[in-house]
């Protein structure tokens, strides 16, 4: 009973902080903006760091690069949607006329695609320091991808864990042969804290049984953590000079909420839509475990409001982060052997 009295309290304490914007140890709090919190940075940024981003075409992504970029950044955006990337770029390019932006085609959906797109980023030979994991989707209706698995798990999780996987070691060469060590982002959830561990089925996830767009959603960021936690105990055990941490950026009024807006009344979207962060507030977590000093060395953690905080106990599980991390291993292992020796056979076909 005491331990749920206190939980009570702890979360109230949140939501009052939340709320009032009040700062955490970091010094910022919900209400502060991505230029706020790298507004100090650029003294301390080195030339010529290059950060990666997926789903850059418009909301928190897109806030992201336009504010990497006006730090000095260089910035390499990964899109579905060439055309809005463009206009990304332009517009980034109208504020700060000297930002490098690259423009790069990927699905995340699809397992062909952005093995592409890492063979294009990698002949560009470019450092890479900071790779942000942020692209997502959420469908009402369960949809698969080309390799017939349920989208939003593809897109929001298995996309990004291979794009990480094929771009690990890039990151590692830079860091050791710059000195900086390097940062890779996960864009989470807190709604990951909605799934139990007796819906979080690996193969069920695979093939969208007993959908459901909301759960799928939170499955797929509750995955995101499990895989921070995951590779930071590998990188730490190679001692290698890479962090990796999950961001909540809060609820943001984007796209993906506009997907939800269907399933409450207006009036509720209406009262809740006044608690929903800017695009700039919601940035600035991603911005500040990016660049901020006080992340230097932070790895497998959490961040809310641009401070460290507490995941689901489902999401702590070392041994779900292991199994987890095996099985898409050998899911991506199977699937890419696959997919090569049918492009082989087609050759003598």
């Amino acid at each position: 009973m005491f331990g749920i009295k206190s939980k009570r309290e702890s979360s109230m304490k949140e939501t009052i902080r939340y709320l009032a914007g009040i700062a955490g140890p970091s010094g910022f709090g919900s209400n502060s903006t991505a230029e706020q919190v790298t507004q100090h940075c650029s003294l301390f940024i080195p030339s010529n760091l290059t950060a990666l981003i997926t789903g850059a075409t418009s909301g928190i992504g897109a806030e992201t690069a336009r504010v990497l970029a006006k730090r000095g950044v260089r910035v390499v955006v990964g899109a579905r949607d060439m055309k809005k990337a463009m206009k990304v770029k332009e517009k980034i390019q109208e504020e700060s006329p000297y930002a490098e932006v690259i423009l790069l085609e990927i699905d995340l959906s699809s397992l062909a695609s952005v093995q592409r797109f890492c063979s294009e980023f990698l002949a560009l030979e470019l450092p890479l320091n900071i790779l942000i994991n942020n692209a997502g989707v959420y469908s009402h209706n369960l949809e698969f991808s080309e390799e017939k698995i349920e989208l939003t798990f593809a897109t929001n999780y298995l996309g990004h864990f291979l794009l990480t996987k094929m771009l690990l070691e890039k990151m590692i060469d830079t860091a050791n042969k710059i000195g900086i060590q390097g940062r890779i982002i996960n864009i989470s959830s807190v709604i990951h804290s909605w799934v139990k561990r007796s819906c979080f089925c690996f193969k069920d996830m695979l093939t969208g049984k007993n959908y459901n767009g909301t759960r799928a959603y939170a499955q797929s960021k509750l995955a995101m953590i499990l895989h921070v936690k995951e590779m930071a105990r590998q990188l730490k055990a190679r001692n290698a000079r890479v962090t990796i941490n999950a961001v909540h950026p809060g609820i943001v009024k984007t796209g993906i909420i506009r997907a939800h807006k269907g399933l409450i009344t207006d009036s509720l979207f209406f009262i809740a839509s006044k608690l929903l962060k800017t695009t700039s507030q919601g940035a600035s977590t991603t911005c500040y475990v990016a660049l901020s000093q006080k992340t230097e060395g932070v790895s497998g953690e959490f961040f809310t409001d641009c401070n460290e905080s507490s995941c689901s106990r489902l999401a702590n599980d070392e041994s779900e982060a292991k199994k987890l991390w095996n099985n898409t291993n050998n899911l991506l292992h199977k699937r890419l052997r696959q997919a090569a020796i049918g492009s082989s056979s087609s050759l003598y076909s």
